[in-house]
């Protein structure tokens, strides 16, 4: 592991990034999470940067570039592309430096992202169907009009903005062991393990920094792997703030000498993590933002010992909530869909629902259809939904149904 001064940004970058946020961002607190301390044997805090202005930590970093930018550099405007999150963040930053800004989203992003850009003063412009395709155009019209180019992670001011977070968090939880995040383009894990390692170096002690990726968006593992960046060819995933398809160069070099470890989550895991977050913290969390809460569930980080999660947004389109929590609760084994094909016979109905109720399961929807390609003449294939305690509950209905001489099938 490389001294923290050879490194692109260093410990006097992120403390000077510090004085210049004083006045900007909140100190978002710190919660502790007993169910998930129990869970994991020890002591778990949230960094709630969900509460962030602007809805997540990315207005750190956008300012901090922003504001070192010269008179004749902001008389240029400034242009950027992202997902929601840093559009956001450069958005608030440039209408408090008074800077006029250009944000290029993907076509399809969330509706209340597009909204609250626009909102705080941006001028938006669709292009493309994820954020690498935002990105590049935006480097386009950089090229063309000179308007400044404010990079999501591969900058080191925007690097080092993001790297206060660790600060606080030491400054909140000073006998923390591990603190874990999420991981997209690196600019939040990068900016976070400069400004731990280097204190605890001073301190004398180790602190273990942690990345999560969306297993359907890693593009980290094999790169450090390969010591190289290694592009994705795909990149599907709920957690849109973090699906990045190349990691940053500048990040890169940071987190394969310092950051202990880069992990990977499902998104089954992911929808708990979020239905987790609402009903024990009473926090809304992006997916994004509830990697680091999904790989402690999922018991993918070994003796954390005292853990801090940084829940790095909360800005949650409410369409896409809601599909979450339905695949979230199916995870759980809360929800279930059964599929059952039988003959069209007077009663049928009433029986299965008898054996459901018998069964201590609620009824929430029933679809009952005699017409299809996969359904003979004669036969009718009837899907019920139903509300479960858990993965015991389902199997045990599932087994009275087919006691019964019915054969379900459990729709995903």
């Amino acid at each position: 592991m490389n001294a923290t001064s050879d490194l692109p940004v260093t410990l006097a970058d992120v403390e000077q990034a510090r004085e210049l946020l004083q006045e900007i961002i909140a100190l978002t607190p710190i919660e502790s999470s007993r169910a998930l301390g129990r869970t994991t044997g020890s002591e778990v805090f949230f960094k709630c940067e969900n509460l962030q202005r602007a809805g997540s930590f990315k207005v750190r970093g956008a300012y901090v570039r922003m504001a070192r930018l010269t008179a004749e550099e902001r008389s240029r405007g400034v242009v950027a592309a992202s997902a929601g999150n840093h559009a956001q963040g450069v958005a608030v930053a440039a209408k408090a430096l008074g800077i006029k800004a250009r944000i290029y989203m993907p076509v399809g992003v969330a509706l209340p992202k597009l909204a609250a850009t626009r909102g705080h003063g941006a001028e938006v412009v669709l292009h493309g169907y994820n954020v690498d395709e935002s990105l590049a155009e935006a480097e386009r019209y950089a090229n063309e009009s000179g308007a400044v180019f404010v990079h999501p992670f591969d900058n080191v001011d925007v690097v080092a903005g993001q790297g206060t977070i660790g600060l606080e968090i030491l400054d909140q939880v000073p006998n923390v062991d591990t603190i874990i995040m999420g991981v997209g383009g690196g600019g939040l894990l990068a900016g976070v393990a400069v400004a731990v390692k280097a204190r605890a170096k001073e301190l004398g002690r180790e602190i273990r920094v942690i990345g999560v990726q969306a297993e359907n968006a890693a593009a980290y593992p094999p790169s450090l792997a390969a010591d190289a960046l290694v592009p994705l060819k795909k990149v599907s995933t709920m957690a849109d703030g973090i699906a990045v398809g190349r990691p940053g160069q500048l990040p890169f070099s940071i987190i394969r000498e310092l950051v202990d470890d880069v992990v990977t989550v499902s998104e089954d895991s992911l929808a708990r993590a979020l239905i987790f977050l609402l009903e024990r913290a009473k926090m809304v969390v992006e997916p994004a933002g509830a990697v680091g809460v999904a790989a402690l569930m999922e018991g993918k980080i070994e003796n954390p010992g005292t853990t801090a999660v940084i829940l790095s947004g909360g800005n949650i389109d409410p369409m896409l909530m809601l599909k979450v929590i339905q695949r979230g609760l199916s995870a759980a084994g809360r929800f279930m869909t059964v599929r059952i094909m039988l003959n069209d016979r007077p009663g049928s109905l009433a029986t299965i629902s008898r054996i459901i109720a018998e069964n201590d399961a609620n009824v929430t929807g029933v679809d009952h259809t005699r017409v299809g390609g996969s359904i003979s003449m004669g036969d009718v294939s009837i899907t019920v939904n139903l509300e479960t305690k858990g993965h015991e509950h389902c199997e045990q209905v599932l087994t009275a149904l087919r006691a019964e001489g019915f054969q379900p099938i459990v729709v995903h």
